[in-house]
C-alpha cells in the first residue's frame, strides 16, 4: 500500500500559501472596482487553484508509485512497470532509472558470478594445498620413527623440500592469478626483444634440461619485438617451457622459433613429446586442469597463468599437436588492438 502525505511536503505548502496570498491579493483588488467582479475574481481563483492541486496530487501520487516500484528492484523484484511512467518530465526519469535498474541487474548478476567463482577457486586452492601437506604430514612422521636409515632421512627430506617448493610454486602462482584478476597489474608497454625474452625464460629450466639429457634449438633472427611486459612475458614463456620440458621424453628436443610481421610478433615453441591428448585440447588454459599425460606434480596453473598474462598484453596463445607429433603452442602479440 502507498501511502501519500501530500501536505506534509513543504513545496506544497509554500505553493498553497503563495496561491492563497494571490488569490485574497486578486479578489480585494477586484472588489474595490465592482463587486460582482470580485466574486468572478474569486471563483476564478478557486477553480485555477483546485485545478492545479488535484493536478499537482495526481502527479505526486505517479511520483509515490514510481519510488514504491524503485523500492521493491532494491529490495529484489525482477523489474519496474514503466508503462504508466509516459509523460513528460516523468518520461525522462523513468529513461534514466531504467538504465539504472539494468545496470544494476548486470552488476547483480556479475557479483553472484564472481561469488560462485571464489568459491571455487578457493575449494581448488584448499584441494591443491591439502595434497602435498598431508604428504607432508606423512613424511614428517616417517621422520620421528628411530630405526630409519640416513639413507631413507635424506631421500625423506629431498621429498619434503620438493613439497615445500611446490607449495611456493602454487602460491605465488595464485598470487599473480588473483592480481591480474583484481586488476591491480599495471602492465608496462615497452619494446621487448624477443631474443632476450627466450633466453631468460629459458634460465630457471636450463639445469633440469641438461639432467635430462634434453636439447632445446632457437630459431630466430634476433631484431624481432613487441610492445609489452618483460618480466610477465618471461613468466609466461617460461611456463610454457616448463610444460614441453615435464611433457618432453629423456634426450628429447624442444624448439622456439620466432618471427614478425606488420601484423604481429610470433613465438612458437614445439616438443617431440607424446602431444596433447584430443580430450585434453579444449581445456588446457583453464585453471587446475591436469591433462591425462600430466606429472604427479602438476599443479594445473602454469599453462593459465600463461594465457591471462598473454591475453592481457594484446596477445592470443594457441595449443595444438604437430603433424610430427610433439605438442605445439603458438604465441602471437598483436600490435594493434584485436
Amino acid at each position: 500500500m502507498i501511502r501519500v502525505h501530500f501536505l506534509r511536503n513543504p513545496e506544497i505548502k509554500k505553493g498553497l500559501l503563495i496561491f492563497i496570498g494571490l488569490s485574497v491579493l486578486s479578489t480585494g483588488v477586484s472588489f474595490l472596482f465592482d463587486k460582482s467582479l470580485g466574486f468572478f475574481a474569486l471563483g476564478l481563483c478557486i477553480v485555477f487553484t483546485l485545478t492545479h492541486f488535484i493536478l499537482t496530487y495526481q502527479r505526486y501520487l505517479k511520483i509515490a508509485h514510481f519510488t514504491h516500484e524503485i523500492d521493491r528492484v532494491l529490495h529484489g523484484a525482477e523489474s519496474i512497470n514503466f508503462s504508466k511512467f509516459s509523460e513528460g518530465e516523468l518520461a525522462i526519469l523513468e529513461s534514466e532509472i531504467s538504465k539504472l535498474t539494468i545496470r544494476l541487474r548486470e552488476q547483480a548478476e556479475a557479483l553472484k558470478k564472481d561469488k560462485a567463482f571464489l568459491a571455487d577457486s578457493i575449494a581448488d586452492i584448499s584441494h591443491q594445498i591439502r595434497t602435498p601437506l598431508t604428504s607432508i604430514n606423512i613424511l614428517v612422521s616417517l621422520l620421528s620413527k628411530p630405526k630409519l636409515s640416513d639413507e631413507r632421512r635424506i631421500e625423506i627430506a629431498k621429498e619434503l623440500e620438493l613439497m615445500l617448493v611446490r607449495i611456493d610454486w602454487l602460491i605465488t602462482a595464485l598470487l599473480k592469478m588473483s592480481r591480474i584478476d583484481a586488476g591491480v597489474v599495471s602492465f608496462q608497454q615497452k619494446k621487448v626483444s624477443v631474443s632476450e625474452l627466450v633466453k631468460r625464460a629459458i634460465e630457471p629450466i636450463a639445469i633440469p634440461m641438461e639432467l635430462r639429457g634434453q636439447q632445446i634449438d632457437i630459431l630466430m633472427e634476433g631484431g624481432e619485438t613487441f610492445i609489452g611486459d618483460l618480466s610477465w612475458s618471461v613468466e609466461a614463456i617460461g611456463n610454457i617451457l616448463k610444460n614441453c620440458m615435464e611433457h618432453t621424453p629423456d634426450g628429447g628436443r624442444i624448439v622456439v622459433k620466432a618471427c614478425e610481421n606488420a601484423v604481429y610478433t610470433e613465438i612458437e615453441i614445439t616438443d617431440n613429446g607424446p602431444g596433447i591428448d584430443k580430450e585434453d585440447l579444449p581445456h588446457l588454459f583453464e585453471r587446475f586442469y591436469k591433462g591425462k599425460n600430466s606429472s604427479k606434480q602438476s599443479i594445473g596453473i602454469g599453462l593459465a597463468l600463461a594465457r591471462m598474462i598473454i591475453t592481457s598484453q594484446n596477445g592470443i596463445i594457441k595449443a595444438q599437436n604437430s603433424r610430427d607429433g610433439g605438442a605445439r603452442f603458438t604465441v602471437r602479440f598483436y600490435k594493434g588492438v584485436v
